[in-house]
């Protein structure tokens, strides 16, 4: 067996795929995708030995916004 992903540029070829999948020729999973922005995060997460607190990270955003506003 191999698994190929496809993404679909016209819905005409959707319908297609789900003729085949009722000839029980292929087999149609969904699976939901995530975007490339969570999966950066995951990487980045997995790398990081201390993860910050809510309350150091709401301490850096006010800190930044403060910084800024002075301007």
């Amino acid at each position: 067996m191999e698994i190929v992903r496809i993404e679909i540029l016209n819905p005409k070829a959707k319908t297609l795929l789900k003729n085949l999948a009722d000839l029980n020729l292929i087999k149609i999973n969904k699976e939901k995708t995530k975007s490339n922005f969570s999966t950066l995060l995951e990487k980045l997460r997995t790398k990081s030995e201390d993860a910050l607190s809510l309350e150091e990270v709401t301490n850096e955003v006010e800190q930044v916004r403060k910084s800024r506003y002075e301007k």
